[in-house]
């Protein structure tokens, strides 16, 4: 009979009475590492001595609830992991700890509210997988197309493609990671977690909720929306909304698509736009950070057909006959309908913040396609050459371009630089944001 596993929570060892917490200075186990009795699973600084965290059992690592440079009090957890130690069944936390998690709410308690003009984003960060799918590869199911003619109609020469194993979540939670360092805030100070996804791990739970379990945060609001390519946009408005209501101090805004999965070979209207990826930010009430305006939202259900797809998730079910399961896009009516919304939120977030076009360092549009962002240009009077493009190399990553190009922008971007966010996405939905770096 096989020894059976089962799951639990592990502490620092305080290194003293009087101490309260340490800090963790590196990991030396990620999520699936198994391990062995007195393995070193970090290194960790206490007001006493740099020591070594050991393991106390056999196992393998479940997740890790805390970052590299992190504190963390002993009362906390900072990984779970899985064993068939029959002796951990009766181990037992801290007595604070078991008090701790008695007394716990089961809701999330409001904070202070900010002022709107003082909400700011704090850190971003993406995720790209590792398989790069270029034109050459994809015109072999379309042998009458040649890769530059991709390129030129679309302006993109490759993108990123998941691999087999990989989950939206798992994309979700890599930026997440780095949006939270770059956000120099502990995980735990985290209220609320938003994803903005067309792709979802499943129909429920949200994929929030997923990634807010490989996060181990307890309590906080978690959950997803969709508002296609516009997602981001929208998921910052909604973060905004609850930092000003205050029932967040900082939120966690996620845009993943896994879409890869999703592009009928035999259609070549969709087959070569899309990638995967996926892109996130902190925003924060108050605090250091990159000054956010308003954000402008709209929608018009007349272009319902021109970008759709009639089942959720990022896989095609099995048994799908009956229906058609793979995304589909009326090209040249969006061609059309994205420019024209396009021009419209630009010239409509100018008037609101009173820039004028000259000051507009960049404009960072969801990354649809070069010829209708170069007719945006032409006609909103922002020189072509200052919207930021990475499409070429990364195809439209829908709800997570945004991010994902404010991620590779950032080591580039100087304080005061004035920036334009933009989407149009199947709905049809828009969203721009002002954002004063």
């Amino acid at each position: 009979m096989a020894t059976q596993r089962f799951r639990l929570p592990l502490f620092l060892p305080a290194q003293g009475a009087a101490e309260a917490e340490a800090t963790i200075i590196e990991w030396f186990v990620a999520e699936g590492d198994e391990f062995q009795p007195g393995d070193v699973l970090a290194q960790v600084d206490s007001a006493k001595s740099v020591f070594d965290f050991q393991a106390p059992c056999q196992g393998r690592v479940i997740r890790r609830y805390r970052l590299e440079s992190e504190t963390v009090a002993y009362t906390e957890p900072v990984m779970e992991i899985e064993t068939s130690d029959p002796a951990m069944k009766d181990w037992v936390p801290p007595a604070a700890v078991a008090a701790q998690v008695a007394a716990q709410p089961t809701h999330h308690e409001t904070a202070p509210r900010p002022q709107a003009a003082h909400l700011v984003l704090r850190g971003v960060g993406g995720y790209l997988p590792s398989r790069v799918v270029s034109n050459a590869e994809l015109v072999q199911a379309f042998p009458q197309l040649a890769e530059e003619y991709v390129y030129q109609v679309t302006g993109i020469r490759q993108r990123r493609w998941a691999a087999e194993s990989e989950k939206p979540s798992d994309m979700a939670y890599a930026a997440s990671l780095e949006a939270i360092r770059q956000a120099s805030i502990p995980l735990r100070d985290l209220d609320a977690i938003i994803v903005a996804t067309t792709t979802p791990d499943y129909a429920m739970p949200a994929t929030a909720c997923v990634l807010q379990d490989r996060l181990g945060l307890v309590g906080v609001p978690a959950f997803d929306l969709n508002a296609a390519c516009s997602g981001w946009l929208y998921a910052v408005a909604v973060a905004q909304g609850l930092i000003v209501a205050g029932t967040a101090r900082h939120a966690l805004v996620v845009g993943v698509e896994l879409q890869s999965r999703l592009l009928d070979a035999s259609d070549r209207s969709a087959w070569f736009l899309f990638g995967d990826g996926a892109g996130a930010a902190v925003i924060s009430g108050g605090g250091q950070g990159h000054r956010l305006g308003a954000a402008m939202l709209g929608a018009d259900s007349r272009g319902l057909h021109l970008a759709r797809r009639a089942t959720p998730g990022y896989r095609v079910p099995h048994g799908a006959d009956g229906f058609d399961p793979w995304i589909r896009i009326d090209g040249g009516a969006l061609f059309r309908v994205a420019t024209e919304n396009f021009v419209h939120i630009i010239r409509q977030t100018l008037a609101r913040t009173g820039w004028n076009p000259e000051e507009v360092r960049w404009v960072v549009p969801h990354q649809a396609n070069s010829r209708i962002l170069k007719a945006v240009a032409r006609r909103c009077g922002i020189a072509f050459d200052r919207f930021f493009l990475n499409m070429d190399r990364l195809g439209n990553t829908s709800s997570a371009s945004i991010p994902l190009a404010l991620a590779e922008m950032a080591p580039q971007l100087q304080p005061g630089d004035k920036v334009i966010l933009c989407s149009v996405g199947a709905g049809v939905t828009t969203a721009a944001l002002a954002l004063e770096w």
